[in-house]
């Protein structure tokens, strides 16, 4: 960012714009998340640890590719849709959706065939997971359908509106849920038959998995279908503002495509550097506990639990700060246009604060209640590792919400490079000591474990101080962090005790899980307010503040 031509200008409108739409996507996000979860309880007890070992690990070779190829598409084009709007340069801003259309298609059609050919590669040599290269090739189209998909989110993003996002995504995993189901059952039961002709045990496994991801490529093709609506009833809108056009310079076709190439190419490289860790932890893990004397079958068990349950449950707060993030870019890039800093120092502060409100609470939650929440979301099977592995992991929750709304900061001020560097250093460092945990101390799955959250944590440190170094910006202390943290200690205690109480009187898991959970709810709700960690004006600031600010006048709190 150029920091010297951006002025000091009062907050003037939509200060808080972005927590609006940031929450409009984290409900969203939450609804996603919380589908995601009970449709992979019923596909879990489907495929066994083991099915749901080579479900994950495809998944995450799936994700590497998605992110090289076109996961990066809706930042890059909210990002470069937002500074035009700010411009008022309507007819540069559809040019940059025809130029991202095309963009998705090449990079989206490589990732494709490079998933569908080169599965079989990933799956013997990489992974150490043969069978894995079933729910590869099944997963490989969706990487096309992602790319056209990502280019329409990230032009409504830029638009300053979440909600077609937000309702994609809904519509995206009811169907993935529907599908992924059936399909898993359905190929299952086919994998037996051919386990039964090959004396195998393996096929089962394999193709249940496959016939999970075969959801995914379905609820994607679903949620384009709905924004292509969506986008084609939006064009008279279009045409409207292309007559109140402020355009100085029409850029060309080939400027933009340059442009968005030089936009994309650095998030990308950044996002594979944070995301890429879970695949190399695959890696190493497999290829280490092999060399250990670990059969492929036992490391796919362990992986799944690992990498389909404990990492489920606390990607599920996670999301709301990925929602935040998403919502902060445009936001952050439109005052840069502004050259406004002083709003651009208002809204880091907001969204870090807002995501830490969150992220801390949620941490001890399932820390305090992680036997009573996995025992719920997986009876069916022996969840003595995963519990341990929630109450020893469940701080990464704070940390890798952190390290995403920082991302998120750097990119949105233009200073995409700085979460790269922070991001190749920490996976260097990551590597470093997962090796070390894994083949000094041999501590097994938990090295991945403890390895990601050290990972999560010095991606923090190196984004905090590069935005305060770009700045000259220092983040509150006492109300993002002291303050909340106080308030989820109190709320865990109050939370545990509740669960015992019910647990004890009713024996009912259940009863106890759902009644602690709401207890948690109030009990934090209220010491915020009462440690005036939020105030009003910042609650009138959400969806439905107003009548949050009503309930809390009349209870006192306010």
């Amino acid at each position: 960012m150029e920091n010297n031509r951006i002025k000091k200008a009062p907050a003037k409108r939509g200060a808080s714009n972005f927590l609006i739409q940031g929450t409009i996507l984290a409900v969203a996000g939450i609804i996603v998340r919380i589908i995601g979860m009970f449709y992979r309880i019923p596909l879990a007890s489907i495929l066994g640890d083991e099915g749901n070992g080579y479900y994950s690990s495809a998944f995450s070779i799936y994700s590497i590719l998605l992110i090289v190829s076109s996961y990066s598409l809706p930042t890059a084009v909210s990002k470069m849709v937002a500074t035009r709007l700010a411009r008022k340069e309507y007819i540069n801003s559809v040019r940059v959706l025809k130029v991202s259309l095309f963009y998705g298609t090449v990079v989206g059609g490589l990732g494709a065939a490079i998933l569908w050919f080169g599965a079989d590669v990933f799956a013997n040599d990489f992974l150490k997971m043969p069978y894995t290269s079933y729910a590869l090739k099944t997963l490989a189209p969706t990487i096309w359908i992602i790319a056209y998909l990502g280019v329409f989110r990230g032009y409504f993003q830029g638009l300053g509106t979440m909600m077609p996002t937000a309702i994609s995504q809904v519509f995206e995993q009811i169907v993935n849920a529907v599908i992924s189901i059936y399909a898993a059952a359905k190929l299952f039961e086919a994998g037996l038959k051919s386990n039964a002709l090959y004396g195998s045990t393996e096929y089962s496994y394999a193709f249940g998995a496959a016939g999970g991801t075969i959801g995914t490529g379905v609820g994607a093709l679903a949620a384009l279908l709905f924004l292509g609506f969506i986008m084609f009833s939006y064009r008279p809108v279009v045409k409207k503002q292309a007559r109140r056009d402020r355009t100085r310079s029409l850029e060309t076709y080939q400027e933009l495509s340059g442009l968005l190439v030089m936009t994309v190419f650095p998030i990308v490289l950044s996002s594979v550097a944070y995301n890429i860790s879970i695949v190399v932890d695959n890696s190493i893990y497999g290829n280490g506990m092999a060399v250990l004397g670990m059969g492929a079958s036992e490391i796919a068990s362990n992986w799944g639990v690992y990498s389909g349950k404990y990492r489920l449950l606390f990607n599920i707060p996670v999301a709301i700060a990925n929602s935040l993030a998403s919502a902060l870019i445009p936001s952050l890039s439109q005052a840069v246009a502004e050259r406004n800093k002083s709003q651009i120092l208002r809204k880091i502060s907001m969204v870090i604060r807002f995501s830490m409100i969150i992220s801390i609470p949620a941490t001890v939650g399932l820390t305090v209640l992680a036997a009573p929440i996995c025992n719920l979301m997986f009876h069916r099977s022996d969840n003595t590792a995963l519990i341990n592995m929630m109450v020893y992991g469940s701080v990464a929750v704070v940390f890798f919400s952190l390290s995403t709304v920082t991302n998120a900061v750097l990119q949105g001020i233009n200073h995409m490079r700085t979460p790269l560097k922070n991001a190749i250093i920490s996976l260097v460092l990551h590597v470093g000591i997962l090796w070390v945990m894994l083949f000094v101390f041999k501590m097994g799955i938990y090295a991945v474990l403890y390895s990601n959250i050290l990972f999560a944590l010095t991606m923090c440190l190196f984004n905090g101080i590069a935005i305060g170094r770009i700045l000259n910006y220092r983040q509150e202390v006492i109300k993002t962090f002291l303050l909340p943290t106080l308030a989820s200690a109190l709320m865990g205690g109050a939370a545990y005790g509740t669960y015992a109480l019910i647990h004890f009187v009713l024996k009912s898991n259940l009863l106890g899980v759902l009644a602690a959970i709401a207890v948690a709810c109030v009990v934090y709700g209220v010491l915020l307010l009462k440690l005036r960690c939020v105030d009003e004006k910042e609650l009138l600031g959400l969806p439905g503040g107003g009548k949050m600010v009503n309930i809390a006048r009349k209870f006192h709190l306010l």
